[in-house]
């Protein structure tokens, strides 16, 4: 292997590095994470404004129906509590996330002080100018499954490429199991007279037609950065949802604390709503001027904007319904008011935006997929469009036979978004990072690897039992 001083040119499967000591420094808050500046000559990268309406719409769906009824079994305060508390911790765990992005970068080019040629494993072979790790495309920790690399090798980029396979088909699913629900019974209620047995108001055949037309060719897009105009126009619908269900009943009678057996649906399913790490790294590498700073920033600004929309929407829908929620918001104003025409309306704006989140989500989905079955192949159209059209099938499927969107929040919520915003941030942070054990950052890190192992164990085994449960009594009766 032959090195010049400009570039070094890595074997497949290889990481290799010529930095001098003398260039190592200690990575800044405004420093880049990544070296990307050939990347940014062919495209001056996505605004601040739209990086952050990607990151709402990686946020906000399908979590926003559900948390009403999250509110009604948990009560007002108790609400606010845990919101907060999980909307907080998802912004620690994408600090950690961007720290690791640093201290994983400065670990490489520590390494390479005493071997200057030093070859370190790697998902793909990368060209190196000049001592520098390159950006999306070429290398280097662009995405959540490279810090599993980074932290446990190839058996950890597995678990967390599978992790987010399953947490993005859920959410994709229960997406597509909103519209195939509300659909059909928003397209009725615009249209006088019985329109009972036409295709029109079939939800699977809406959900096909759907998916066909809209979904899967926004799903082909190669760049997240495409989807900033979908995503602004996602979050406007959002905001008009929340405005409009402002209103409570007069004979509310709120409780400020409440749990019952519905309670253990609370945390999964906050956690399921503020779930946007898998789309975090990708759409820091389409950010212009990226730099940590500035990443936390976009991230800390959608976190805030997606906190207020959901404490307003949730809070309004308790109070409308009170008692009567149900799991899926929607379904009350179908039930309660079935022909006002502000609703109507409010409901063709929400289901817009749960649809504009999908192929947003797919994104990542695809990526990790991807990098498990074919990380050695150059990209190919013909090997892309086919692994978005088996992924669109596959949550067609699960919108189409899945009963209840609880079921969705319960399971995924307890299980793989407990995981990917708690447990794999501060696990990895655990085994990337220098400091000291007793360090503020590492004992952040422990409390939200505990947390979430412990809430996310806790929840799933309590839903299970009250499933088992149901069953049991609906066998009897």
């Amino acid at each position: 292997m032959q090195a010049s001083q400009g570039s070094i040119q890595a074997q497949p499967g290889w990481y290799v590095s010529a930095q001098q000591p003398e260039e190592v420094a200690a990575a800044e808050e405004w420093s880049p994470l990544l070296s990307n500046e050939p990347h940014r000559q062919a495209s001056p990268g996505v605004s601040f404004g739209f990086s952050v309406f990607n990151v709402m719409n990686a946020i906000m769906g399908s979590g926003i129906l559900g948390l009403a009824y999250v509110m009604a079994n948990t009560g007002i305060l108790g609400f606010s509590f845990l919101l907060l508390l999980v909307a907080f911790l998802a912004s620690y765990s994408v600090h950690l996330l961007l720290s690791m992005c640093i201290q994983t970068v400065v670990f490489l080019e520590v390494e390479l002080i005493s071997k200057p040629l030093a070859i370190i494993p790697i998902a793909s072979a990368m060209p190196v100018t000049g001592g520098c790790l390159m950006n999306a495309g070429d290398g280097a920790v662009t995405s959540y499954e490279d810090l599993g690399l980074f932290a446990f090798g190839l058996p950890g980029k597995v678990v967390v490429a599978g992790t987010i396979i399953i947490q993005n088909i859920g959410a994709m699913s229960s997406y597509l199991l909103i519209i195939k629900t509300e659909l059909p019974a928003a397209i009725s209620e615009f249209l006088p007279g019985d329109h009972s047995g036409s295709w029109y108001l079939d939800g699977q055949t809406l959900l096909l037609i759907i998916c066909v037309s809209v979904v899967f060719p926004l799903s082909l897009l190669p760049r997240i950065g495409f989807l900033g105009y979908t995503s602004s126009l996602s979050f406007f619908f959002m905001v008009f949802f929340a405005l409009v269900i402002s209103n409570a009943t007069d004979d509310c009678k709120p409780k400020l604390f409440h749990f019952s057996k519905e309670s253990v649906y609370a945390v999964p399913t906050m956690a399921f709503s503020f779930l946007c790490h898998t789309s975090i790294l990708p759409i820091y590498c389409e950010l212009r001027s990226p730099s940590k700073k500035r990443m936390q920033n976009v991230t800390n600004t959608a976190i805030a904007l997606s906190f207020l929309l959901y404490y307003v929407s949730a809070l309004f829908g308790y109070l409308t319904f009170y008692d009567r929620v149900e799991s899926e918001l929607l379904q009350g104003y179908s039930k309660y008011l079935p022909h006002d025409v502000v609703v109507m309306t409010v409901k063709l704006c929400i289901l817009s935006a749960v649809l504009l989140t999908v192929p947003l989500i797919h994104f990542p989905a695809r990526k990790a997929l991807m990098m498990i079955l074919f990380s050695s192949f150059p990209f190919s159209w013909i090997r892309h469009s086919l692994t978005t059209l088996a992924l669109n099938i596959i949550i067609v499927l699960l919108a189409i036979y899945v009963p209840d969107i609880r079921n969705v929040f319960g399971v995924v919520g307890a299980s793989t978004s407990t995981c990917l915003i708690f447990v794999f941030p501060g696990l990895f942070y655990l085994k990337l990072s220098r400091e000291d054990f007793l360090s503020r950052k590492k004992l952040g890190a422990l409390l939200l690897l505990v947390t979430g192992t412990l809430v996310g164990s806790f929840s799933l085994a309590l839903i299970i039992f009250d499933w088992v449960n149901n069953e049991k009594h609906n066998f009897l009766s």
